[in-house]
């Protein structure tokens, strides 16, 4: 089904224009309607994953070197932090009030913005603030030993991650560049799927026309997309069958990569973040406003953590009303198991947020408000009541940041980072190859034949551009770039024709 080797011999494509003027007659090998649709399709997305493997590559190759680093990062920070994050199991627990007051102590600076209760008894607590000397999107986390209150330390965090894997999160996203970094995952993120998805195309394309003039059955077939042909002569055929087959083999976690990575990128992620709210695939959370509820929203508004005590120290609400302590009992009598995260009331109207936040499988995030004067839950929100496509959304980040099955997923993420380092290198070792008979020093490969668009029919030309249209628009990177693309392609094909037209003209 697909296009013989030697096509861009027989018609010239090097300066083609993207669409065929009327009078000309297209190749034979496009007149051959028997051989379906493939012939007409396959040299677009043969330039397509050309130009998108050539030019997006490098992105894709950093951000699978960051990514098999970042599977490291839980047993680095275990072994890190052990000394701040464990502690000797003597004695009776200090309350969580004087332990929050140790933190304060050391850490005088910057709001309480949540609590991690132990999760073991060899545990130590952990009170985060903020800080206005560290980089956005980060915290300090002060960590308290329960049985003593004394504080055994304190460490840069963002979110749940602290110092090095933060670190390591940050190379992976952005390459400590800030939201201008953040364009290049994004890019590879928008790219991934489409070039994966292309090499696919063309390694069925190939392998059908294989069957087609070999003969074989369909075990036969799928055994040719999945393992290297051992008949392949030539280097570059054995560096196709490769690239092809580690290619196969890496497709769906390429693809879940692909679509997690864009969840929390710039561009693409709010459109993804505006499908998610119109479409009510939003994780819920419990209501946290003391205006809402009836006799104990209302004591607890005109009562301790609406007094002048809270308007003029923000840590009261640790103590006064039910305190964190209080706060701590009510999670534990509405079920709620650990890790345990408290988030303490943003204001005065506010309730404090109890919530569990296990993240590796089988994830749980029930959750509840606690009035901040009388100790008693005011909603709740259970993992169990989450739309099927939060969880599913929550499920596949978890998975993309090797945390949802443990051990198991950084084994998975690893060989997944190595498998796409390899098909890259692969990828550029095939255009190596493809450079002139006896090349010497510094000459590229051959590119794929232009005039991809050329012999569509208008139908299929009409479908094409309103689908890249659509996906451009939900992927605003992807779009951006293609352009770019295309600019360059046309400027590249416009000066070659000026100089063969001139080197004939001579």
């Amino acid at each position: 089904m697909s296009l013989p080797t030697d096509v861009s011999t027989r018609v010239d494509v090097s300066t083609a224009p993207l669409l065929a003027p009327p009078h000309e007659a297209p190749p034979n090998h496009i007149q051959r309607r028997d051989r379906g649709w493939w012939p007409l399709v396959r040299p677009l997305v043969l330039r397509m994953h050309f130009y998108a493997g050539l030019l997006v590559a490098p992105f894709i190759l950093i951000a699978s070197v960051t990514g098999l680093l970042y599977t490291i990062a839980p047993q680095v920070e275990q072994v890190a932090y052990q000394d701040l994050t464990h502690v000797t199991a003597t004695g009776t627990r200090v309350t969580y009030a004087e332990q929050v007051a140790a933190a304060r102590a050391s850490h005088p600076d910057g709001e309480i913005i949540r609590v991690d209760v132990p999760t073991a008894a060899d545990r130590s607590t952990r009170v985060v603030f903020t800080d206005r000397t560290v980089p956005a999107d980060y915290d300090i986390s002060v960590f308290v030993n329960p049985y003593t209150g004394t504080v055994e330390g304190q460490v840069r965090s963002s979110g749940q991650w602290l110092g090095f894997r933060a670190w390591l999160s940050e190379l992976h996203s952005n390459l400590h560049l800030g939201a201008f970094g953040r364009h290049y995952s994004e890019l590879a993120a928008s790219w991934l799927w489409v070039v994966a998805l292309g090499g696919l195309l063309l390694w069925v394309g190939r392998q059908t026309r294989i069957r087609r003039d070999r003969g074989g059955g369909r075990a036969r077939f799928v055994r040719r997309l999945v393992t290297p042909d051992p008949a392949a002569t030539g280097r570059r055929s054995r560096v196709v069958s490769c690239h092809a087959v580690i290619g196969v083999w890496v497709l769906l976690g390429v693809l879940a990569l692909s679509v997690s990575g864009l969840t929390w990128s710039r561009f693409a992620g709010e459109n993804i973040g505006d499908v998610r709210t119109a479409l009510s695939w939003r994780e819920p959370t419990p209501a946290t406003s003391l205006h809402t509820g009836g006799a104990a929203a209302e004591h607890s508004h005109h009562g301790a953590h609406g007094g002048t005590a809270a308007a003029t120290d923000p840590d009261a609400v640790i103590t006064e009303g039910a305190g964190v302590d209080g706060v701590v009992a009510a999670a534990r009598e509405a079920g709620l198991g650990d890790p345990l995260y408290l988030v303490p009331p943003v204001d005065a109207t506010s309730a404090w947020t109890a919530a569990e936040n296990k993240r590796d499988w089988p994830t749980r995030y029930d959750a509840v408000s606690v009035d901040p004067a009388t100790g008693d839950v005011m909603d709740r929100v259970d993992f169990a009541d989450w739309p099927l496509m939060a969880k599913v959304t929550d499920w596949v980040i978890g998975a993309h940041m090797g945390i949802l099955f443990g051990i198991v997923n950084q084994i998975a993420l690893a060989m997944l980072a190595i498998g796409l380092i390899v098909v890259t290198l692969y990828g550029y070792r095939m255009w190596w190859l493809r450079r002139p008979r006896g090349a010497r020093g510094l000459r590229f490969g051959r590119t794929a034949p232009r005039g991809g668009l050329r012999w569509l029919p208008w139908p299929a030309l009409v479908a094409v551009v309103a689908v890249v249209a659509v996906v451009g628009w939900f992927v605003p990177m992807l779009a951006v770039s293609l352009v770019g693309f295309v600019l360059i392609d046309t400027t590249v094909g416009a000066v070659r024709g000026r100089r063969r037209r001139g080197t004939r003209t001579g």
